[in-house]
């Protein structure tokens, strides 16, 4: 059972950022330049409206080796996996392993009454799809957002692995004992480098406020051991400091690391502001002097 580590190449750092998704098309392909020539192999962009795929095929054109995730392209968005497949395999034929697809189910609150399904009946369908594709998405080439035990145990089946969104190292631990030893396991980490705690907290509670109102999220840091009183007022420093690394870039250097040593094979690193509007390029270079040798 499971795919493994084959195939495609991530590196063990990449950087998220909502931006790369977000801006303007220019500025986005000039910011993954930036992180290509820093030093990190992979930048991961998260969901958006239809059209996130050829925002993937803008960055992997403007620029040379970076490796572009999806973390992760919604499936109730992309509705279409044959389209979805025929997409990657115009990508992947132009520049051969260099895109990573992840695939996510998303959330029940951010979609009309009714439109949510179960999500592991929904992404198997939706893999299903992939499969039967004219140019099937071979499985080492795809990953799946996942945060519990039933998502982890389908990523491991039947994709190269997990990109779990908002965790801690002892998520990734419990992730790891699920996927096995083979499998990708790669979580996002939001930084905040700063280190006055209050500053930093607020940066941290600013950024995962829309988080606290959703489903998944909440059961995933129940898993965790946290407890509603956790959730409220914007995130208990408990919640906080347990999801966000603050401090210099030593601190959060010491945060990946704990993923790695959790089970992590790849952290991608998301730097938290209180200027989300601006792409955080001088925290970027400082992020790379610290981890990258």
């Amino acid at each position: 059972m499971g795919v493994g580590l084959v195939g495609m190449d991530i590196g063990t750092f990449g950087i998220w950022s909502g931006l790369l998704r977000n801006a303007a098309e220019a500025d986005a392909v000039a910011a993954a330049r930036q992180i290509e020539a820093i030093g990190f192999t992979t930048a991961w962009l998260p969901s958006g409206e239809v059209g996130q795929l050829e925002r993937v095929r803008a960055l992997i054109e403007g620029t040379t080796t970076l490796r572009v995730a999806t973390g992760i392209l919604n499936v109730y968005r992309e509705t279409d996996p044959a389209r979805t497949a025929e997409v990657f395999h115009e990508i992947d034929s132009a520049h051969p392993e260099r895109f990573l697809l992840g695939l996510g189910v998303g959330h029940p609150q951010a979609m009309a009454p009714g439109q949510y399904g179960p999500p592991l009946e929904t992404m198997r369908r939706y893999l299903d799809g992939l499969d039967r594709a004219a140019h099937p998405v071979p499985p080492h080439r795809r990953a799946l957002a996942a945060l519990r035990p039933g998502m982890l145990r389908l990523s491991r089946d039947r994709s190269l692995g997990a990109h779990p969104y908002l965790t801690t190292p002892e998520h990734t631990a419990r992730a790891r004992q699920i996927l096995g030893p083979q499998a990708l396991l790669a979580p996002e980490q939001g930084v905040v480098l700063e280190k006055d705690p209050g500053r930093a907290r607020t940066t941290a509670r600013t950024n995962l406020e829309r988080y606290l109102q959703l489903s998944n999220y909440l059961n995933s840091f129940r898993w965790l051991g946290f407890e509603d009183a956790d959730f409220a007022g914007g995130g208990s420093d408990r919640l906080i400091d347990a999801l966000v690394a603050w401090g210099d870039a030593g601190a959060v250097a010491e945060r990946v690391q704990a993923h790695l040593d959790a089970g992590a094979s790849h952290v991608t690193i998301q730097v938290l502001t209180d200027t989300p509007q601006e792409f955080p390029a001088a925290e970027w270079r400082t992020l790379a002097e610290a981890l990258l040798d």
